[in-house]
């Protein structure tokens, strides 16, 4: 049998004068190391992509992060800082694909942006700068670090005990995670499940309670150096697992 097909959806990206469809190499190599699937990446098309088309062939979808963020009015607010990257293109493609996906059951990972973009997609807000809220801690990496210290422990996230995350890492109660975002989930979506939350009480993980196979999203990077990280590899198994199962359920050999 063909390894599963997960859709990675891209971000658009100005490279010289000309705009492009990009996924970074830590993201497609996570998902062939760490989910021992095969990648697909679909362009941020909005419109003019045929979901149907693509969750045709899929068996799984992970969305990753990315330095630009989910659009304001998709949660009914306005923009605060209207300094900071914007992807409509991608927005208008990842929320339909994330609906779109559930229904049929496709296992989905979120990651980061990913993260933010399921719970917006299922009804959920998001705060815009997590680091000016009152009590919360200040989540963003430092620019001027090197991409060791970017991507290395910032904090401790405690696991829901009993919950889906924790059973996927040997029912552990807290693990150690890196942080690189500013923006996080003020109001959870209807529907979803808390996994994992940080010293502040800021949701870093959760599942669709409901969903039909494997839907969890994360607000760090497992991706960052996957392969030698036990934790991601056993997030990334455990989805890779589950699109495996949709493939065997639902694909062609």
């Amino acid at each position: 049998m063909r390894r599963p097909i997960v859709i990675v959806p891209a971000c658009t990206r100005l490279i010289g004068e000309h705009p492009n469809h990009a996924a970074q190499h830590k993201y497609v190599n996570a998902v062939v190391l760490g989910a021992r699937c095969m990648p697909l990446v679909l362009p941020a098309l909005g419109e003019l992509a045929d979901m149907e088309a693509v969750l045709d062939v899929a068996d799984g979808v992970m969305l990753t992060g990315s330095a630009s963020n989910v659009h304001a009015d998709l949660y009914g607010q306005a923009i605060l800082d209207t300094a900071l990257p914007l992807d409509t293109a991608r927005d208008a493609t990842t929320l339909p694909l994330i609906r779109a996906a559930l229904e049929r059951g496709i296992p989905i990972l979120g990651i980061c942006r990913g993260f933010q973009e399921m719970n917006v997609a299922l009804g959920g807000t998001l705060h815009q700068a997590v680091q000016e809220v009152p009590g919360m801690l200040d989540h963003r990496d430092r620019p001027e670090d090197a991409l060791e210290v970017q991507y290395g422990p910032a904090h401790a996230i405690r696991l829901t005990r009993g919950g889906i995350l924790a059973e996927i890492l040997g029912n552990a109660a807290e693990i150690q995670v890196n942080s690189l975002h500013g923006q996080g989930i003020a109001k959870l979506a209807p529907g979803l499940a808390v996994e994992a939350v940080a010293p502040d009480g800021l949701v870093e993980a959760y599942s669709v309670a409901h969903a039909r196979s494997f839907a969890l999203a994360v607000q760090w990077h497992p991706e960052w150096r996957a392969t030698d990280n036990p934790d991601s590899m056993k997030i990334f198994l455990a989805f890779g697992k589950a699109c495996t199962a949709y493939l065997e359920q639902n694909g062609v050999p």
